[in-house]
């Protein structure tokens, strides 16, 4: 198993590794270790993307319209337009955006532009447009620089994850119970200290290329410290950690996007 284990990283590390994403004015530019087909780990996205939204359909917890989808909506769509600014073939991906009506503070973006956000971080935090944006801002960046993909990767590449990744997927069956496996990897275990930074980074640049404050980023995450500091912290917390040094390198990040801001105010 070890041995196994061993190769596969070996293989991984010469033949693997890769940059996803232009580094943008935030300069992010990092080789990553990428062993997983990418469109795969899209296909297992849709799957569990639509079993999530199957599941809140059937509760009635699935917002399709009104105002606080259709905010939403306006958000995402001018964030996804700048998103080929760090890869151009995003703006070929089936972006789709689903608001669950749930108290959870949480929000996600998996691979391929699967968008999902829960009313609760909406309404608990009393989030502005301009924090929305960087909320998803950030989780869209996730799924541009593919964190997702490297997490699977390095659990591949540890023998956590079974090489059936790799294969086909035949059956409705093995579809739902791999993309259950495969999301939790992608999604609910925490990320690495870079790769927040980077989603941080990649995240405030789109915001403000799209207009939106980018300000903003330093005030969403005063709210969710803030959030933090009862007996239950948000879920989003358990995955993206509130801390000072983030707000402060958010703080310094501002003057590398605000001539971004700016020249967007103005078209």
């Amino acid at each position: 198993m070890i041995k196994h284990a061993v190769i596969v990283a070996a293989i991984a590390a010469l033949a693997g590794c890769a940059s996803t994403t232009s580094p943008g004015a935030v300069d992010v530019d990092r080789r990553q270790l990428l062993i997983v087909p990418a469109e795969q780990l899209e296909q297992m996205a849709q799957v569990s993307f639509n079993e999530q939204n199957e599941k809140a359909r059937a509760a009635g917890k699935l917002v399709t319209q009104g105002a606080e989808y259709e905010r939403l909506r306006r958000i995402a769509a001018r964030l996804q337009q700048q998103a080929p600014v760090f890869r151009p073939d995003a703006a070929n991906w089936n972006w789709e955006v689903a608001l669950i009506d749930s108290p959870e503070l949480n929000a996600s973006c998996a691979p391929g532009g699967k968008i999902t956000v829960y009313t609760g971080i909406i309404r608990s935090l009393n989030l502005t447009d301009d924090e929305i944006a960087m909320v998803v801002g950030h989780e869209i960046a996730h799924a541009l620089r593919e964190h997702g993909r490297e997490k699977v990767s390095q659990a591949m590449a540890q023998n956590l994850i079974g090489s059936v990744v790799l294969g086909a997927l035949q059956t409705t069956e093995t579809q739902a119970k791999m993309a259950s496996q495969v999301a939790d990897v992608m999604l609910t275990l925490p990320n690495s200290r870079k790769n927040e930074s980077e989603a941080d980074k990649i995240g405030l640049e789109l915001a403000a290329r799209a207009g939106f404050n980018p300000a903003a980023a330093v005030s969403v995450w005063q709210k969710m410290g803030a959030a933090s500091s009862g007996d239950r912290p948000p879920q989003f917390l358990s995955t993206h950690p509130a801390n000072e040094s983030r707000i402060a390198d958010l703080t310094r990040m501002q003057a590398a996007v605000a001539p971004l801001y700016q020249a967007a105010s103005k078209q």
